[in-house]
């Protein structure tokens, strides 16, 4: 994964990063490899990048080198990438995913290392000639390299989501696929089962995770099909046609003797000392798992919801604001079912949803004081995921305060139960199950306003008398 680290300058140049720029508007002299050009390294970006180390419980370096890859860019200016190989900021870490059968699995994290992004080749501007916008050229990227331990493309997705949200909560990466803020390499090999590895095929530069998952599923049935056939696999790089579905080759793959890596002369060996990394562990804000296990701990609330919550930075800012005013687990099945399948269903995002934490808030309470029923609720809900009206205000103009009055409880169930003699003999002869009918029937007839835990009371009390 090459994930773009969040800083206002490069790597190695005081050079914007801003998106969006205009063509080559972002390029300094050593962006642009002029001569005699030396690189100045961005002590935030090693910041960064020991930051994201420590939240993925992995080992930080006290020293990292940078070295020359030689591999020719035609949107590098140098004709080389300065990148680290021999010895990174930081190794060995380890990731917890979330399975769909509510299982987990660690996922291994090999290293992570700094290099400088490339520039970006434009070949559909001229039927003749290749155009090169080198504001990218020089970006600080942490390239975060896995072991082999994905057994599925399910797997590799939910890593790359839970990936992406770790990175979000420290402020490291925007993870912005779409920018081009967070790209995927996959390596995919198939084997029969028993036998080593496979001859792996690396598939590059993927913008989604959708595209991920639909390029490994691809990928592994194309090279299935190539050894059932009596066939060999060759190692190659090969590019992921999203409108067609498929894998393409690209070239063949470069081994690490072709790069010739050795350390970059112009660039000091980085050293950081056990006060710095203590410093930086410090200022870390509490991650997306430790929410999850403090949601199902302290708030009672299902796995499921709690993996949805603790997700995404905002949306456990939205759910932790409602749930400071009303029952934690209630709002929990609010947002996670509710709110969030309307947002699912309209395709928007929280950020531009009307209906903010406290008028949610607004919405439970008068639920929990028993002003509406959960289904009356629901209709409220509707309309002000429609409006971004109040719930009191929708519920006062369309007179749908839930009835708690006793009396009037039982006048109604009298007569449904006088409308009803013959099941209620039948529910006295045995058929309990028919208390359900009785309930149902009332709270149709009532439009859904009575007091559900009245009216069952009221109903049993009727019912069981003899």
């Amino acid at each position: 994964i090459h994930a773009q680290v969040s800083t206002k300058s490069k790597l190695f140049s005081g050079a914007s990063t801003k998106y969006g720029g205009s063509p080559n508007s972002q390029v300094s002299l050593v962006d642009a490899a002029l001569p005699g050009m030396l690189p100045v390294l961005n002590k935030y970006c090693i910041e960064q990048a020991v930051k994201t180390g420590l939240a993925l419980d992995a080992h930080i370096n006290k020293r990292s080198v940078f070295d020359r890859k030689h591999y020719f860019y035609a949107d590098l200016p140098q004709g080389y990438q300065i990148s680290q190989f021999h010895e990174p900021i930081v190794e060995k870490g380890t990731l917890e995913i979330d399975l769909s059968d509510d299982s987990t699995k660690i996922i291994n994290i090999n290293r992570i290392h700094l290099e400088q992004d490339a520039g970006k080749s434009f070949h559909d501007q001229s039927p003749t000639e290749t155009f090169i916008d080198l504001n990218r050229c020089g970006i600080a990227l942490m390239e975060i390299v896995t072991d082999p331990d994905f057994r599925s493309s399910e797997e590799a997705g939910e890593f790359l989501k839970k990936l992406r949200s770790i990175l979000r909560y420290l402020g490291t990466c925007d993870g912005d696929m779409e920018k081009g803020s967070l790209r995927c390499d996959a390596n995919v090999s198939v084997r029969k089962y028993g036998d080593p590895f496979g001859t792996r095929c690396e598939i590059k530069n993927l913008n989604s995770i959708k595209n991920v998952m639909q390029a490994i599923e691809f990928e592994a049935k194309r090279q299935i099909e190539i050894i059932e056939q009596g066939d060999k696999i060759n190692q190659e790089t090969r590019l992921f046609d999203a409108a067609k579905g498929v894998t393409r080759s690209l070239r063949s793959k470069e081994s690490v003797e072709d790069y010739r890596y050795f350390p970059d002369p112009d660039l000091l060996p980085v050293e950081i000392s056990d006060e710095y990394i203590a410093k930086i562990k410090a200022t870390l804000p509490e991650l997306p798992d430790h929410k999850k296990h403090r949601y199902m701990d302290e708030f009672k609330v299902p796995h499921d919801s709690a993996v949805i919550l603790s997700g995404d930075k905002e949306v456990a800012s939205y759910f932790e604001e409602v749930a400071k005013e009303v029952t934690p687990k209630l709002a929990a099945n609010w947002i996670a079912v509710e709110l969030f399948g309307r947002l699912n269903k309209t395709s928007q995002t929280l950020k531009n949803c009307k209906v903010t934490a406290k008028k949610l808030v607004g919405l439970i309470q008068q639920i929990e004081n028993g002003i509406i029923s959960g289904k009356i609720a629901k209709e409220v809900f509707d309309e002000m995921f429609e409006t971004g009206a109040d719930a009191e205000k929708i519920i006062k103009d369309k007179g749908m305060e839930q009835v708690s009055d006793q009396s009037s409880i039982e006048k109604l169930i009298d007569q449904i139960l006088a409308e009803n003699q013959d099941k209620v003999s039948e529910y006295k002869s045995g058929k309990e199950k028919l208390f359900g009918f009785f309930v149902g029937q009332v709270m149709k007839a009532s439009g859904g306003k009575m007091n559900p835990q009245l009216v069952n009371e009221v109903l049993k009390s009727k019912l069981n008398s003899k």
